[in-house]
């Protein structure tokens, strides 16, 4: 199983629009964050755990040529705006594109591309084949994914689970139940915005904390803002088998 963060950044990205502080002018890569989602890549069958606005981009950085299934964690813009794109790889396999995902965020993809859903289609809007999420593990192909629910501030949002590896965005509580279905992960992705406390989000130690207490053999934090600081002086201070991702990397389980 291979994973590729197409996107580590948060909902503004970085550099964010008009500001000037040391992350957004940095001149390391690693400073340059699209908006957070992973590409998983099992058995020669790819899956992209949510399409935010920079879907396109990020598809066609990583050079990907087919797309077998969609994963949503919840509704917000920042992950889920780029769903209109698929339509590239409707065309490309002649096949619709299987997305999964929990009422809530059906519901909202519904209302932001009603055109999907209509009676009568326009020719090329997007073609998926809507399943649902609920608490029990499901299968793509015989790829077996176990959602995990945790709260995004009063959201409830899903996570995904994958053999050893577990990934969590826009976290900012678990559940005791599902603490235990994240238990044994070897490799674990977690949300750590930024240093100051947040409403909805892990702050850098409320992740590091998290993620000692989950205690996998490698933790890397994602959904980073601009406020975090600088990739390679937090990378600096963070304790042994924890990680900041950044846009691009790649884990082979």
């Amino acid at each position: 199983m291979t994973i590729t963060f197409l996107g580590t950044g948060t909902s503004q990205g970085v550099p964010v629009i008009a500001c000037n502080c040391e992350v957004c002018t940095s001149g390391d890569s690693n400073d340059k964050r699209l908006r957070s989602s992973i590409l998983i890549n099992v058995k020669w069958k790819n899956l992209v755990v949510d399409t935010g606005p920079d879907f396109r981009y990020q598809m066609l950085r990583e050079k990907v040529q087919h797309l077998e299934a969609v994963l949503y964690t919840h509704a917000h813009k920042d992950h889920i705006a780029g769903l209109d794109d698929v339509r590239a790889f409707n065309y490309t396999q002649g096949t619709a594109i299987d997305v999964f995902a929990d009422h809530l965020v059906q519901d909202a993809l519904k209302r932001e591309f009603y055109y999907i859903f209509t009676e009568h289609k326009y020719p090329g809007i997007p073609q998926i084949n809507l399943h649902d999420v609920f608490d029990t593990p499901f299968y793509v192909g015989d790829i077996e994914i176990k959602p995990i629910d945790i709260m995004h501030y009063k959201l409830p949002i899903k996570g995904y689970r994958f053999k050893d590896f577990t990934y969590l965005t826009d976290v900012k509580s678990v559940p005791e139940a599902s603490i235990e279905k994240i238990s044994g992960t070897k490799v674990l992705v977690v949300n750590a915005l930024q240093r100051e406390p947040h409403i909805s989000h892990f702050t850098l130690d409320e992740a590091i904390v998290f993620a000692q207490r989950i205690g996998a053999e490698r933790t890397y934090f994602t959904h980073i803002s601009h406020k975090l600081g600088l990739h390679k002086e937090v990378s600096a201070m963070l304790p042994e088998n924890i990680f900041l991702a950044y846009d691009g990397l790649k884990l082979t389980l």
